[in-house]
C-alpha cells in the first residue's frame, strides 16, 4: 500500500508545474483551515486537508473523496458550468501527478478559474459595487431559495434548540482565542446577547419553520464566494455538514449583509435585505437578521482564528487572518446593539479620579446628558452646586438619608432622559452595590444597555488632585484626609458582569481615556 502524502508533501508537491497536464510556468497556492487551493492556469485544484474538528471530518481518503463528490454536486445547483469534477492525485517516479495513471493517494476538486479581479470583495475594495448588482445577487438567491429542498428533516435545523446546539459550539471553540482574537468582553457580551434572543424569540424561530423557511442552502455566502464575470457566479457551498447548509434562508441573506458591513458598505446591506425581503415575500425577515448577523460575523471570526493554529499556514498569513478575525469578532459585537438605542453609561469611581473630566467628555461621542451626584445633591439640599458644605465623613448634606435621595434623583434623571430617546451618563462615585441596582435597574426597565465605566488612579495622585481641589471651584466636598474611609466603604464590583464593566487608567489624558472607552463599547464598530 503506498503511504498517504502529508500535506506539507502535498503542498510541496502540487506547487511543481510538473504535477499538472497545464504545465503551467508557476503554481499559486492558498490555504484556509480546511483546503489547500492551487491556482494553475485556466484551473484551480481544491484538496482537502485530513482535519477533523468535530463539525467537519476530513481524516480519511475515503471521507475526504465523497465529500469533493459533494461539493461538485451541491455546488453545481448555483454554478453548473463552474466545477468541472473530481480528480485523483497519483504518485509517481517524479512526484506528486494530477490526474494522472494508478492508484490515487489524494482528490481534488478540479474547477474553472475565476477572474480575481472580478471577486465581489476585490470589487468591494475599490469602491466598484453598485446598488443593482447587490439586487442581482438578491434575485438570484431568491429563486435559488425557492427552489432549494426542504422537508422535515430539514426543518428541524431551524428549531430554536437546534440553533442554540449550533449557537452553544460556536462559543466553546473560540474559548482557546480569547485574548488572541476576541476579547473576553466581546465573548461575554456577544455569548449574552445571543442566548437572550434564543430565549426571547423561539415564537419567532418557530414561525419561520413553520412557513418553510428552513432550507437546503448555500451556507457560506460571503463576498470572497461571489463572482461577477460573464454572469454571475455563487459558489464554495458548505458540503461537510448538513446542519450549516441546512438553515434559515434570513441566515443566508444575513452572511453576505454582514460581509458587506465588513466592508464598509451598510448601504448596500440594507440593499440587499429589503430587496431580497420584497422578492421573496418574506415579511419576518427583518425580525431575524441581526441575530443571524451578528452569529454569522462570529462564525467568519471562528474560522479566521483556526488557521492561527494550523503551522502549515505561513507567519504571515496567520497574522493576517489574526486581523480579519479582530474584525468580523468586533462586527459581531456592534450586531449586539442596536443603532441609534440610547444607553446608560455609569462613570464611577473614587473622588479625584478624574470621573467628571471623563463624564463630560465622553457627553459628546456619546450625544449623552451627564449628570452629576454633587450637584444633585446640592439641588436637594437648596444650596448652590459649587457652595462647599464641608463636614465629617458620612454627615451634614452627606449623610445616608440624603445620599439615598441623591442616588434616586439621579436614577429618575436617568428614566427622564431614556424615555426621550437620549443616553445618559451618570457622573457619581457609586460606592454601593444598592445605588449601582438602583440605576442598572432603570435601564433594565426600559430595555436599554448600561456599562459601568470605573475609573482607577494610584492613590498618591488621587490624594494630590484631592487637595488640589479643595482649594478651587469645585462642586465637590470630598477631602483628601478622607479617602482612607471612601476606599474602605468603597464594595466590590462584583455585581457587575464583567462585559458590563469597563476599567479605565485616568492617569490618562482624557482624549485617550475617549478613544479606550469608545473601543470597548459595541456602538464603534467603524472607528
Amino acid at each position: 500500500m503506498i503511504a498517504a502524502p502529508t500535506v506539507a508533501e502535498i503542498i510541496h508537491g502540487l506547487s511543481q508545474p510538473e504535477a499538472y497536464t497545464e504545465r503551467p510556468s508557476a503554481v499559486e497556492v492558498v490555504q484556509t483551515h480546511l483546503s489547500a487551493l492551487f491556482f494553475v492556469g485556466p484551473h484551480v485544484y481544491k484538496v482537502k486537508k485530513p482535519v477533523n474538528f468535530g463539525f467537519v471530518d476530513y481524516s480519511t481518503l475515503e471521507k475526504r473523496r465523497f465529500y469533493c463528490e459533494q461539493e461538485v454536486v451541491l455546488n453545481r445547483r448555483l454554478c453548473p458550468d463552474l466545477y468541472l469534477g473530481v480528480v485523483g492525485i497519483t504518485a509517481g517516479p517524479g512526484g506528486l501527478v494530477v490526474e494522472g495513471a494508478g492508484t490515487p493517494v489524494e482528490y481534488a476538486v478540479k474547477m474553472v478559474r475565476m477572474p480575481h479581479d472580478r471577486m465581489l470583495d476585490i470589487l468591494l475594495d475599490r469602491s466598484q459595487v453598485t446598488p443593482e448588482m447587490t439586487d442581482r445577487v438578491a434575485r438570484r438567491l431568491s429563486e435559488f431559495h425557492a427552489q432549494a429542498e426542504t422537508r422535515p428533516a430539514i426543518s428541524a435545523y431551524g428549531e430554536p434548540k437546534a440553533v442554540a446546539a449550533n449557537t452553544e459550539e460556536n462559543f466553546t471553540q473560540c474559548e482557546p482565542y480569547i485574548g488572541r482574537s476576541i476579547t473576553r468582553r466581546q465573548w461575554e457580551r456577544i455569548r449574552s446577547y445571543s442566548y437572550k434572543f434564543l430565549s426571547d424569540h423561539q415564537d419567532l424561530l418557530w414561525e419561520r419553520v413553520a412557513g418553510g423557511r428552513i432550507r437546503d442552502c448555500h451556507g457560506d455566502v460571503h463576498s470572497q464566494h461571489v463572482c461577477f464575470a460573464n454572469g454571475l457566479y455563487i459558489y464554495d457551498c458548505i458540503e461537510f455538514n448538513e446542519r450549516f447548509r441546512y438553515c434559515d434562508v434570513a441566515a443566508e441573506i444575513a452572511f453576505l449583509a454582514m460581509d458587506l458591513d465588513y466592508h464598509d458598505r451598510p448601504d448596500l446591506a440594507s440593499r440587499l435585505i429589503a430587496t431580497y425581503g420584497d422578492l421573496s415575500g418574506d415579511a419576518g425577515l427583518g425580525q431575524v437578521m441581526r441575530y443571524y448577523q451578528c452569529y454569522r460575523a462570529y462564525v467568519r471570526g471562528k474560522v479566521e482564528s483556526f488557521r492561527l493554529d494550523d503551522p502549515q499556514v505561513p507567519q504571515e498569513q496567520r497574522e493576517e487572518a489574526q486581523r480579519r478575525a479582530q474584525r468580523y469578532f468586533r462586527l459581531a459585537y456592534a450586531y449586539t446593539a442596536t443603532p441609534g438605542q440610547p444607553a446608560l453609561y455609569l462613570v464611577v469611581g473614587l473622588p479625584g479620579t478624574g470621573k467628571s473630566t471623563l463624564a463630560q467628555a465622553l457627553a459628546g461621542p456619546l450625544d449623552a446628558e451627564v449628570f452629576n451626584s454633587d450637584v444633585v445633591r446640592k439641588e436637594l439640599a437648596g444650596i448652590a452646586a459649587t457652595e462647599h458644605r464641608y463636614s465629617e465623613f458620612g454627615e451634614g448634606i452627606y449623610r445616608p438619608e440624603l445620599t439615598h435621595r441623591t442616588y434616586e434623583g439621579l436614577a429618575e434623571r436617568a428614566r427622564g432622559q431614556l424615555g426621550l430617546a437620549r443616553s445618559v451618563v451618570l457622573d457619581a462615585t457609586f460606592r454601593g452595590k444598592e445605588d449601582r441596582a438602583r440605576a442598572l435597574a432603570v435601564a433594565e426597565e426600559l430595555g436599554v444597555d448600561a456599562w459601568v465605566i470605573e475609573c482607577v488612579l494610584d492613590e498618591e495622585t488621587t490624594r494630590e488632585r484631592m487637595r488640589r481641589r479643595e482649594s478651587e471651584v469645585s462642586v465637590s466636598d470630598a477631602l483628601a484626609r478622607d479617602l482612607p474611609r471612601f476606599q474602605a466603604s468603597f464594595e466590590p464590583f462584583d455585581d457587575i458582569p464583567s462585559f458590563q464593566h469597563i476599567r479605565v487608567n485616568t492617569a490618562e489624558a482624557p482624549g485617550a481615556l475617549v478613544e479606550q472607552v469608545l473601543a470597548e463599547l459595541p456602538y464603534f464598530f467603524h472607528r
